[in-house]
Formats: C-alpha cells, structure tokens, sequence
C-alpha cells in the first residue's frame, strides 16, 4: 500500500477561529485525510499567553508565543493565519510567503490593507496566500467567483457582508426595539465587540468588499475612498415606514461596474430592500451575496457569516486546496498569479452612481416647511416621488420622509447639505438607499 504524503500546519492566533480549526481538524481527521489522500499534522501554534486556560485542549509543546517561529519554521507547510490586526499578522503572512509557504488567511483588513504587496510577496518568492474565510465566514464566496464563475464579467455584486449589523437590524424589526437597546443585547450575546464602530459603521464590510471587488474586477479599492456609512441614525419608525412603503432594511456591500465605460463603484449603505427580494428576508447572524454575472444571470449564496465554526469550515477548506497544490501543483486556484482584470477600470465620479433615495428629517412643525424643503430639493434636480408626515417624539417638531426619482450621488449629497443648513431642519438628515436591484 502506497504510503500518503504528509504535511505540516501551523496557526499563528489560537483565538476563536484558531480553536476551531484545530478543533474540527482534530474530530474529523481521518475523514479528512481520506478525501484529501494525505496526511495532516498539526505541528504547533502560536497564543498570546502561554498561561490562560483555552477551551480546546492542545499539548503544552506545540504552543509559542511567537508566531514568526511558526512562519519561518522550515517543517511547517501551510500557516494559518489567524490573529487579526494588520500590524504582526502582516510581517508573519510576509515571512511565510518570503519561504516559498502556502499562507491561509481570514483577516479581511490584512488583505484590504496590503492585499497588493501580499499577491507581489508570494508571486515574487512562490508562496501562495488563500482566504476564502475572509469574506461571508462559511459561504464559500471567493471559489465561487474564481472557479466557478470564471466564464464571467460581474456587472453587480451586493449582499449583506455583517452578521452584527444584520443581526440588529433584524431586532429592531422584530422588536420595535431602538438602536440602543439592540446593540446591548447584541455585546451581551457576544455579537457584537465592545467597541462596535468597526461593525456599526461599515468598515468591517468596507474591507470585504474591497476583497470583493478586487476579485470580481482586479481593482484595489481602499475603504477610504468608497462611500461608507453605518446603522446607527436607523430608528424603529423607518422601518415602519420602509414597511409602509413596502421595503425591508439592510446593511449592503454593493459593486457594481459599467462595462461599456470601464466605471467601477463600490460602496457600504443602508438600503431599502424591496419585501420580495430574497436578501431583504435574510435575517440574524447571517450573510447573503447576490453575485450577477453576464452568463450565468444572478446567482445567490446564504449562510452564516462569522463565528467560530462557519469561518473554521472556510479556512479548512483552504487547507484542502492548499494540500491539493503541494500534492499536484493544481487542483485549486490559488491567489498571487493573477494578471490585473481592470488595467483602465476607474472609481464613477458621484455623478455616475445613480439611484432611488429615501431622506428623513426632523422639521418644526409649523407651515411652509414642506415648501422649503421642496425648494431646496427641485434647486438640485432632486425630483420627489413621496411624502409621509408622521409626528415625532419631539415637541413641535415632525418626521418627514421623502423618497425621490432616479438621482445620483452628487445630487443628493448637495442637496442634503442645504436641507441641513435650514433653520426648520433640526438635525442631521437621515439618507438611506432604495436598492431596485430587479433580482
């Protein structure tokens, strides 16, 4: 009998997701080493303290409190990093790939962050750097769009990136709960961080659609430079009146690129969704990506997007593509030998991204003031398709809620800001999208 090849895995962050790798390496071993046909050794990993007692069992010897031992250790193969951050995660992912390593990766802020010297790092020395547990945690997203939808130009990616955010928005709903309260309940479930602002305001979806984008269209994108906004300003009455106007509300990654123009625009916004499309009815922890493709049409992908044994199921899975590259030197399509896919792609200008708009406002209650807003708006081109008045927990003051006709970024932008300096506006206009998106 033909003895199996053997191969050595290290994991730099013995947190969370690393606990979970080891773990369900562990349980289902043989039957992994079967459809693999080789054999997996778990050589050591790497833990911020020594001392601090872990709920998955691992020998006293396999563990270091220095991850670039791990990624520089000659016997060691395939390094999973795991730890997060962009500071040490970076210089451990280099060091490994700078030894020709197999480097497996779930940080979506490492790759946003250094993607491009990372891909530079592994073709230069030939290493390779796999993260499909980057982006939508169990959903295996990344294969999709490099395997299975090679045939593929993607006119449009956009989906529910954040199991957090999806997660309080769905309670609110359901509860008629305010933000406050939810985001509470939320860090006490453990769905939330203590500090929330990376999930709440969209950054941590901000980093998977720079992933996103760059690998449905070879254009590195930086959150900075996409229009980004949170959850936060959401209250109960919008999705009263979303419902009214028959729409639920997400927190959406949204891509898309005009081919004829070579325009690409990627952004992170609360949208309207209408109730029949099918991610509008997604709700709690998890995640949902409508991938449209000029071949295959739209396809749709569900799952949980975070926690400990979605995102092992992902890293895991790279493993498997990882072995298949060592044993056959293909099998899996690996990441760093890509040629760009967008050379002239270019970011729209504001003007270029268009859409449907809804605004509420917190006005003084007293006449005129629709008129005055309504002014401001036609001096944009702004055009109103509805108005719903409601009271408002404020004395003397009213909600007013506007959806508009087809406008764009420009448009609107400016013309929130004059609605803001009115003195009968008495906050900060709330802007949500409304995502006609004909899935």
């Amino acid at each position: 009998m033909t003895s199996l090849p053997t191969y050595t895995i290290g994991i730099c962050g013995f947190g969370t997701v690393g606990q979970g790798v080891w773990k369900h390496l562990t349980r289902a071993r043989a039957t992994i080493e079967a459809r693999l046909g080789a054999k997996l050794v778990l050589a050591r990993a790497s833990v911020r303290d020594l001392k601090k007692v872990r709920g998955v069992k691992i020998p006293a010897a396999k563990l270091t409190a220095d991850p670039l031992a791990i990624a520089t250790d000659p016997k060691i193969d395939i390094v999973c990093e795991l730890m997060g951050g962009t500071g040490l995660a970076r210089e451990v992912t280099l060091a490994a790939l700078a030894r020709g390593k197999i480097v497996i990766s779930a940080n979506k802020a490492l790759i946003c962050a250094h993607g491009a010297e990372i891909f530079a790092t592994a073709r230069k020395h030939g290493g390779h750097f796999f993260f499909e547990a980057s982006v939508a945690g169990g959903i295996p997203l990344i294969k999709a769009l490099r395997e299975g939808l090679v045939a593929n130009r993607f006119t449009r990616i956009y989906g529910i990136l954040n199991g957090t955010c999806n997660y309080i928005l769905t309670q609110m709903e359901e509860h008629d709960a305010p933000y406050a309260t939810v985001l509470a309940d939320a860090k006490r479930l453990g769905y939330a961080e203590a500090d929330e602002s990376l999930d709440v305001d969209g950054w941590d979806t901000a980093h998977k659609a720079a992933v996103l984008a760059w690998l449905a269209h070879g254009m590195w994108v930086q959150p900075d430079r996409m229009i980004v906004e949170g959850i936060s300003r959401i209250t109960p009455a919008d999705f009263k009146t979303a419902a009214t106007l028959g729409y639920g509300i997400k927190l959406l990654a949204v891509i898309t690129r005009d081919h004829a123009t070579d325009e690409l625009s990627v952004r992170v916004q609360p949208t309207l969704l209408p109730e029949g499309n099918v991610l509008a009815n997604v709700s709690g922890v998890f995640n949902a990506v409508s991938v449209t493709g000029d071949v295959v049409g739209t396809t749709l992908y569900i799952g949980r997007g975070a926690g400990q044994d979605a995102t092992a199921s992902a890293v895991i899975s790279d493993i498997g593509d990882a072995v298949a590259l060592l044993r056959h030197g293909k099998g899996a399509h690996h990441m760093g030998d890509d040629a760009p896919l967008c050379s002239d792609c270019r970011l729209a200008p504001p003007e270029r991204i268009r859409g449907r708009y809804y605004v509420r406002l917190s006005v003084k209650d007293q006449p005129g003031v629709l008129a005055r807003v309504a002014s401001v708006m036609a001096k944009h081109h702004v055009s109103i398709a509805s108005v719903i008045q409601t009271p408002s927990e404020r004395a003397g003051a009213a909600s007013l809620v506007l959806t508009t006709h087809e406008s764009d970024e420009r448009a609107i932008r400016a013309t929130l800001k004059n609605l803001g300096g009115l003195a009968s506006v008495l906050e900060e206009p709330v802007l949500l999208r409304i995502g006609d998106f004909n899935d």
